[in-house]
């Protein structure tokens, strides 16, 4: 069955009505859950004033959020503003030392925000992976590499480590951890890419260029060593058609993004009323699917505007950073599953691509996401949660392959191929995936929440609303699953249509 399998249009309008109006609905009953246990004692301490004049408080569990968007809000704003300005005088000036002049307004507000230990902790963390690189050996590098994660993810070291940091501030936790672990992953990234280089070695200044690039420092995307290397060092400073005009589009969008969880923040207590496990027995089983739902949507909201922001910003430098990952309501499949795609791409191109090769033999898939998923509960931060998130979305990728290689055998392949046409087996095909999507939401709402909360959520589905309730939302999630492959299915034929220009009639103007 291909990509580009059409279903009639009064069908996939069916689609569209039953999942609108699922949404809408669940959508009322978290509003309702929301307006009328506002004064619950576990609600009311995760909620703060808000809209005095339309009488609603906000939801303000998210620590992350509120400190990004409300606390620190002008002290981002004027350092990343501060690094778009110096960062466009010095290109104007001396374009080829650009790299070095980022690093250089990066290191001095790292210095201000955290003090000289910090800058001193982190160095020497680079010293060591640097020195490590010099002997060009990848196992070599990557136990470095791993120990070195692992001092800042597990006791007694973290807190040991986090004790050189003097001072205190309510994102103090938030930014050690984040500039260590990010700092970490990108040497690696750096010693990695040394043992492809097969002249000489990367100097010790470029490490420090690329680790201290400020709007990638503490809370990333991790743009590999090679990408950014090119990108940092290239004095063309051109720019393609209307990308500022796109750029400035994707800030607006991402601006709004803000308004919109602003609002939302307001009528649909999405992340309070998961942790009041009482309240939550009471709600109706599409008021549990409704929230589990949109807690992944939330999460990938905030991902994509703390990425987009920085991305904006790097755009702007003349780089091309990892994009902000694939919105939940699009995935299907545990293969595209990953909130950080900067995270996911150094992954993929160091370790999971790395063992599985081509991911068509089941063992090497099997060794190459446990290794995969062992490094990324590493870097998460091992505990019991991390633990069982891990695990069940290992096996989740695993079975998808398993079961993608059984029906790709006789008899399975041989009904499908004679007997069935091609949009009914988009539709069987959709099924599947259907039951896959609340695998993924289930799978990864309990790190995002608790573990508490998906397990009412998958009892609710599986087995007390079953078959009603269990019935009715994997018809809705089928629904949803069709309109993304419609979706696809008209990009495919987009991307069929699309000439791809000779590269002497691109147009280029300078900035």
């Amino acid at each position: 069955m291909g990509i580009k399998t059409a279903l009639p249009k009064s069908e996939l309008y069916i689609y569209t009505a039953v999942l609108s109006l699922a949404l809408l609905w669940a959508g009322s009953w978290i509003i309702e859950a929301s307006s009328e246990n506002v004064n619950r004692k576990a609600v009311r301490e995760n909620v703060k004033p808000g809209w005095h004049y339309f009488g609603r408080k906000m939801d303000a569990s998210d620590f992350e959020w509120v400190m990004w968007f409300t606390t620190f809000r002008n002290h981002i704003l004027f350092a990343l503003s501060g690094h778009v300005i110096f960062a466009k005088i010095c290109s104007m000036v001396s374009p080829k030392n650009r790299s070095l002049i980022y690093m250089l307004y990066g290191s001095l507000a790292v210095l201000i925000t955290m003090g000289w230990t910090y800058i001193s902790l982190i160095l020497s963390h680079c010293i060591i992976l640097y020195s490590v690189a010099l002997v060009k050996r990848k196992w070599l590098c990557f136990v470095a590499g791993v120990t070195s994660l692992a001092t800042f993810k597990m006791e007694p070291f973290n807190t040991w480590q986090e004790g050189f940091v003097t001072g205190s501030f309510d994102l103090q936790d938030v930014l050690f951890y984040g500039g260590c672990g990010f700092s970490i992953m990108r040497c690696m990234s750096f010693a990695l890419e040394n043992c492809e280089k097969k002249d000489g070695n990367y100097s010790f200044m470029d490490l420090i260029k690329y680790n201290f690039y400020l709007p990638f420092f503490f809370f990333g995307p991790v743009m590999t060593f090679d990408r950014f290397h090119e990108q940092a060092n290239n004095p063309n400073l051109t720019r393609k058609e209307r990308e500022m005009w796109n750029i400035t589009i994707h800030a607006l969008v991402h601006l709004g993004a803000i308004l919109v969880v602003d609002v939302f923040f307001h009528f649909l207590y999405i992340l309070t009323i998961p942790s009041d496990l009482k309240l939550l027995k009471q709600l109706s089983d599409w008021s549990l699917a409704g929230l589990a739902y949109s807690n992944l949507v939330y999460d990938w909201v905030k991902s994509a505007v703390m990425f987009g922001v920085i991305n904006t910003v790097s755009r702007l430098d003349h780089l091309y950073p990892p994009q902000p990952p694939k919105c939940i309501t699009m995935l299907y499949v545990f293969a595209e599953t990953h909130f950080d795609r900067g995270i996911n791409d150094w992954l993929c191109k160091y370790v999971y691509d790395y063992i599985g090769e081509n991911h068509d033999a089941i063992f090497k898939e099997l060794l190459a996401t446990i290794c995969t998923f062992a490094v990324t509960t590493l870097w998460l931060g091992p505990c019991e949660l991390v633990y069982i998130w891990s695990f069940f979305n290992c096996f989740g990728l695993n079975f998808e392959l398993w079961v993608a290689k059984l029906f790709s055998l006789p008899p399975f392949s041989t009904i499908e191929r004679n007997l069935m046409s091609e949009a009914m087996s988009r539709r069987i095909r959709g099924l599947f995936n259907a039951v896959n999507f609340w695998q993924i939401i289930l799978y990864n709402v309990l790190a995002l929440n608790s573990l508490d909360f998906a397990q009412l959520v998958a009892k609710r589905l599986l087995l007390k609303g079953f078959p009603l309730s269990t019935l009715s939302v994997l018809f809705v999630t089928y629904c949803g699953v069709q309109l993304i492959k419609e979706r696809e299915r008209r990009q495919a034929l987009l991307d069929d249509l699309e000439p791809v220009p000779p590269p002497e009639e691109s147009k280029q103007k300078a900035e």
